[in-house]
């Protein structure tokens, strides 16, 4: 046994040598996840999930962790990481590379084992999700918890149905029935219900269980065509139902120390079509036995009371189990290694004949027990009785005839008897009766050495030759045939090969050894002198079937001749097929049941009966062109021979098969090819016997010249290689020059560039020193212009800083103004105009501030100034003498006092003119005051006017429209002696009609008031109604036409009138004091 530590690994190989499970556990590897810190700690598995192929499977432990293991592949490859324990894992969706995962916060998420990206999150759950189902189509998939179960649509992972359920009766299992469209919903209460998915309508339930052995169920299992449900619990008995008699068929006790089943599972076989036999049970004890349902025989059993089972699934073809032990390590089974030792010859046929109970069958009838070495049939009851047959073996002493016996106990004889009465062997045992009669050595060894030298190049692009849709099917076809071709060379070249072999490798793909072993023994046995004549077909075969054709239909040979039609025609292409293009499945099955359990030379007479079988619609060919082209008219009675060979034909494969025996027994010794064939010979042990049955100097001969051509090809792909990689190091060094060349101009012009540059910076800077002298003496004789024209502008720039200030005032009053009067409505004018003054009066303050505050600052830094020259002149006109500075110091006081005057006199004006101003505008104010109140009054007035009329208006419509209701009135009361008299008509003539028929009066009136249908009088009457309705409509939209207008006259009556008081007072121009 191999043993993997995941470790923190995220991928890597299973397992590093081949496993060879031993027989007595049958473990292929031990898979345990231990962190690798300084405590290494155990990461129990809690689930594992097969995928759809049987091939891989995903577990996850309980940190999250998501595993997918490929047993084919031999590769494990961490997914996700959830970071939350997982209760339930499901891998066989629609899309292969998707999977479900029920986490421990309730939720459900599908991940995808490729892109390892989340695809999708389901909600919904309240309670842990136990158990995920998917449909067989991998469309829709259930989960469930302890208080509901839901239905989801994986394709866009939206809830469908929801099933929800009482407090007090809980879910124990709700899932699919495989192959079928029915959803099973199992209760607490032992209840059990099938539902159709597609409409959730209850079909059927099954009925309690009897009281004698009466359980609580707790596990579930169905068999794969979904017509056995297992159930099990606190017991040791188990129950079987048939769901499709819906009924309890048997009870299984398992041995007394088994008090709980845990987990229940069937064990599929290739050869059971779904009818699965062998159940697997987990007990309390952690111990997994296997027990067929029918024989109640304990196969084998997986686990020990030291190393228990927790949890275990099963691989859809029945290869693998895998087990998550209660240690929390996960352990691969191989099941072919624990079923080597059944897998044994079965015991004597015997034929059981039952006549069923009339009787109501009770519990006891049903029991049955578990026993690991011999059969226990069912107790007999005193009013049924059992009768039975055995077919006794024929115990005379052949002893002459020793190869008619096998290793394992079967008789050729016995089976060829048994073939000729039932015309077949059983579907359940026929893979084993032919492993059996063929003799298989069963040599892993050589067929993995076989195996192990890989596909062969023959082989390589089968997929164009023949596209198959599976790919598992096209990888074991590749294999078998490299294995063919390994073991002997002329199976690369025959073309015919993947014809003759497809078939069996059909049959056998789940085997390839089995399948292997199988047409190497059909090549050297039935197969015998094939390659004589390689590459054409065998001259010599073709022959000894168109002698026997000859001598048993020669009326049949001599069409063919007439019409040139050889043997390669119609008898090579049933060989090189084996008959696999012509029959279905079960009439292959039927005849190679037949053609193993002969002579060699059977499969030869097949052929022969074949043709002769079909000689009627092979005689209606009578034109060349009919054999040879395919797809001739329908209309005619010409049948095309090759189309004919190459597809199926209504025959019945009985008849053909009784002909071969005829002809097995009536042909003569000289021409029956039993005399020119070889006895059976079985392949040997250990490793396969060389083939060498063909013209070998060919085959080495065009093996050679393959060889030399592949040579050939090397060498010239060689050369060639070698002279493109010369051509390209000349291009890549032609390259690098170009661009060192292309490098080395932009440094040379770049230098020359520079240079130039620095040259005519120097001269730049010679100008610039020049003109900055120059500019130095300018900027002196300007400084002293300068300040002579500073004291002549302080004065006029005091007087423009005033003005302009003044005007400043004036163009912000009027602007304000301005905008005012157009926000001015009729209502709010005396209160915009008091908020007005305030503003007003403020803002002229701070502008007088701000005046005095600039006029102080002003003539402060004309003091600073006038100072700063008195003291230069001072200094400079010193030695002038002191008579000057005093002249100069009256002149200024004087110049001071005249210029404090002229200020005054210009601040007295500005007042002046501000209250002038501010007078005509407070009258012009009032004017517009009285103008608005009149314009108000006189809009009162109109708006009472309209009102007026409106109002007479709206009378003078209702009352036309009660006039017109009582008109209608008045029209419905004429109106009512006619209905009258026809109510009274249609009464007579129904009471003509039904004379015995008395109905009291009052009913009668009634029935014809209420029910009979009064079509005059109801047209009538929705003809008036219409009428009116539609005058009543044309008058309401009139009304609504007239107001509409008399609305719009008003609304526009306002607009001119407060557009003509907002011109009015826009002609105001206030002035800020």
């Amino acid at each position: 046994m191999q043993s993997i530590n995941l470790g923190n690994k995220e991928s890597g190989k299973i397992w590093h040598r081949k496993p060879s499970p031993a027989t007595r556990d049958g473990i292929i590897v031990n898979i345990i996840h231990n962190t690798s810190d300084y405590l290494p700690k155990v990461l129990r598995f809690l689930n594992v999930a097969f995928d759809s192929s049987g091939d891989s499977l995903i577990a996850g432990d309980h940190q999250g962790n998501i595993y997918v293991l490929d047993l084919y592949g031999n590769r494990f490859n961490l997914v996700q990481r959830t970071s939350q324990p997982c209760t339930a894992l499901a891998f066989n969706l629609h899309r292969k590379s998707e999977f479900l995962v029920a986490l421990a916060d309730y939720s459900i998420k599908c991940f995808d084992t490729v892109t390892k990206q989340l695809v999708s999150w389901m909600r919904g759950h309240a309670s842990s999700v136990f158990s995920v189902s998917v449909h067989a189509s991998g469309r829709y998939a259930i989960t469930a918890s302890s208080e509901t179960a839901q239905l989801w649509d994986l394709d866009t992972f939206q809830r469908k149905r929801k099933l929800n359920i009482l407090q007090s009766v809980g879910i124990q299992k709700v899932f699919f029935l495989p192959l079928t469209n029915t959803i099973l919903s199992c209760f607490k209460d032992n209840s059990i219900f099938a539902w159709e998915c597609d409409t959730l309508v209850c079909k059927y339930q099954l009925p309690a269980p009897p009281e004698s052995s009466s359980i609580l169920y707790k596990v579930f299992a169905v068999t794969r065509d979904g017509q056995i449900l297992a159930a099990g619990g606190k017991s040791n008995h188990l129950h079987l139902w048939c769901l499709e008699a819906k009924q309890l068929f048997r009870i299984i006790q398992m041995p007394t120390k088994v008090r709980a089943i845990r987990h229940l599972e069937f064990l599929p076989d290739s050869f059971d079509a779904g009818s699965n036999q062998v159940l697997g049970v987990l007990c309390q004890d952690g111990i997994m036995r296997f027990v067929n349902i029918q024989t109640c025989k304990l196969l084998f059993e997986i686990g020990s009371l030291d190393e228990g089972i927790s949890s275990s699934a099963i691989s859809p073809h029945g290869r693998y189990i895998a087990s998550i032990m209660e240690n929390g390590s996960l352990n691969i089974y191989s099941v072919q290694t624990l079923t080597k030792e059944i897998n044994k010859p079965p015991p004597p046929l015997v034929k059981v004949i039952e006549d069923l109970p009339k009787r109501k069958v009770n519990s006891g009838d049903l029991k049955m027990k578990v026993t690991s070495g011999r059969v226990q049939r069912p107790a007999k009851s005193r009013e049924s009785k059992i009768q039975a047959r055995i077919l006794k073996q024929d115990l005379t002493g052949n002893f002459e005839n020793k190869e008619n016996e096998f290793s394992d106990g079967l008789n050729k004889k016995r089976l060829q008897i048994l073939l000729k009465g039932y015309g077949e062997y059983p579907t359940k045992y026929r893979m084993f009766i032919w492993r059996s009669l063929l003799q298989l050595p069963e040599n892993h060894t050589a067929f993995s050495n076989l195996i192990d030298k890989g596909i062969h190049v023959a082989f390589l692009n089968l997929q164009k030759k023949y596209p198959i849709k599976s790919r598992k099917l096209l990888r074991v076809l590749q294999r078998t045939l490299s294995a063919l071709a390994h073991w002997s060379t002329i199976f690369s070249d025959t073309p015919y090969l993947p014809l003759l072999a497809f078939p069996f490798v059909k049959l056998f793909q789940n085997n390839q050894l089995i399948c292997f072993e199988v047409v190497a023994t059909l090549i050297i046995n039935w197969c015998q002198h094939w390659f004589e004549y390689f590459p054409n077909p065998p001259i010599n075969i073709l022959s000894m079937i168109e002698n026997v054709l000859a001598f048993h239909d020669k009326e049949l040979l001599q069409h063919f001749i007439n019409h040139d039609i050889t043997s390669q025609l119609y008898a090579w292409p049933l060989l090189e097929t084996v008959f696999s293009e012509v029959l279905t499945r079960e009439e292959w099955l039927k005849l190679f049941d037949n053609v193993f359990s002969n002579h060699p030379s059977f499969l030869l007479m097949t052929v022969v009966a074949y043709n002769i079988c079909s000689r009627a619609p092979l005689l209606n060919c009578n034109l060349k062109d009919d054999f040879e082209v395919l797809g001739q008219s329908q209309f005619k009675h010409e049948v095309s021979l090759q189309y004919f060979f190459h597809h199926r034909n209504n025959l019945d494969i009985s008849a053909v098969i009784r002909e071969v025996y005829r002809l097995m027994d009536t042909t003569p010794t000289d021409i029956h090819p039993d005399s020119m064939l070889d006895v059976f010979v079985a392949l040997t042990k250990g490793q396969y016997p060389v083939f060498n049955q063909y013209p070998k100097f060919i085959v080495d001969c065009q093996t050679q010249e393959r060889e030399r051509i592949r040579d050939d090809e090397l060498d010239y792909l060689k050369e060639r290689q070698a002279v493109e990689d010369m051509q390209a190091e000349v291009d890549q060094q032609r390259v690098e020059d170009e661009a060192w060349y292309q490098k080395q101009e932009p440094l040379r012009k770049a230098e020359e560039t520079r240079r130039e540059t620095l040259l005519q910076e120097e001269e730049m800077m010679i100008q610039q020193r020049q003109k900055l002298a120059a500019v130095k003496r300018e900027l002196k004789v300007k400084e002293v212009h300068l300040q002579d024209a500073a004291r002549r502008r302080l004065l006029q720039l005091q007087q423009e800083q005033r003005e302009m200030e003044l005007r400043r005032l004036d163009d912000e009053i009027e602007r304000k103004v301005r905008m005012r009067g157009r926000e001015i409505a009729a209502k709010d004018l005396e209160m915009r105009h008091l908020e007005l003054e305030p503003q007003k009066r403020l803002h002229e303050k701070n502008l007088t501030r701000n005046q005095e505050a600039i006029a102080k600052e002003m003539r402060e830094d004309a003091d600073a100034n006038k100072r700063k020259v008195d003291l230069e002149e001072h200094m400079f006109h010193r030695p002038i003498g002191t008579d000057q500075t005093q002249n100069q110091k009256t002149q200024k006081l004087i110049e001071e006092n005249l210029a404090k005057a002229e200020q005054a006199c210009l601040n007295t004006d500005w007042r002046i003119q501000a209250l002038h101003k501010q007078r005509c505008d407070d009258l012009h104010r009032n004017e517009c005051y009285q103008e608005v109140a009149k314009l108000l009054r006189k809009n009162r007035k109109k708006e009472m006017e309209v009102l007026n009329a409106v109002m007479e208006e709206e009378a003078k419509k209702w009352e036309e429209a009660e006039e017109q209701d009582f008109h209608l009135k008045s029209e419905k009361k004429a109106a009512a002696p006619s209905d009258a008299s026809r109510r009274w008509f249609l009464e007579n003539e129904i009471h003509a009609q039904h004379p015995y028929h008395k109905v009291p009066r009052c009913q009668d009136e009634w029935v014809a008031s209420s029910c009979l249908p009064r079509t005059s009088q109801l047209k009538d009457i929705s003809e008036m109604e219409s009428l009116t309705q539609i005058s009543l409509n044309q008058r309401k939209t009139r009304w609504d036409t007239m107001e509409w207008d008399l609305t719009e006259r008003v609304r526009n009556l306002r607009q001119r009138l407060a557009t003509q008081a907002r011109n009015r007072c826009q002609t105001p121009h206030l002035l800020a004091t």
